[in-house]
C-alpha cells in the first residue's frame, strides 16, 4: 500500500532502494578522511559510489530537494549539507522553496 502526502516526497522502501548508493555515499561522511576526499573531488567520490546521473547533477547543484526526490534520506543528507556549510535554515529554506530569510522570518513568526 503506497501513502502520498501532496507536495512531499515519503521515504519508503521504495525511495531506500533508490537512494542506496546516495545515502551510503553520505553515512560515509561521519569519517573526516572521507568528508575532506569529497570536498576535495566531489564527482569522483559520487562516481566511487556510483551514483546515477540525477543523484550526481543533484549532488553539484547542492539541490536538497533534487537528493531527497533522488532517494536520499534527510538524515544522511544533513551530513552531505554540512560539508557544503548549509545549516538546518539552509535546507528547510530549500524544502519549503523560501529564501532563507522569509524561512528564518516564519519561524520566529511561529514562535511568537
Amino acid at each position: 500500500m503506497s501513502r502520498t502526502i501532496p507536495g512531499t516526497t515519503l521515504f519508503d522502501g521504495e525511495q531506500a532502494a533508490k537512494g542506496y548508493a546516495l545515502n551510503k555515499l553520505c553515512f560515509s561522511l561521519n569519517d573526516a578522511a572521507n568528508r575532506a576526499a569529497f570536498a576535495a573531488d566531489e564527482p569522483a567520490y559520487c562516481e566511487r559510489f556510483g551514483l546515477n546521473p540525477a543523484q550526481k547533477a543533484a549532488v553539484a547543484a547542492r539541490d536538497v530537494l533534487a537528493l531527497i526526490a533522488a532517494g536520499g534520506n534527510i538524515y544522511y543528507l544533513a551530513k552531505m549539507a554540512g560539508v557544503w556549510g548549509l545549516n538546518v535554515q539552509d535546507v528547510g529554506a530549500q524544502q519549503t522553496g523560501m529564501s532563507v530569510e522569509a524561512f528564518k522570518a516564519k519561524l520566529q513568526e511561529q514562535a511568537a
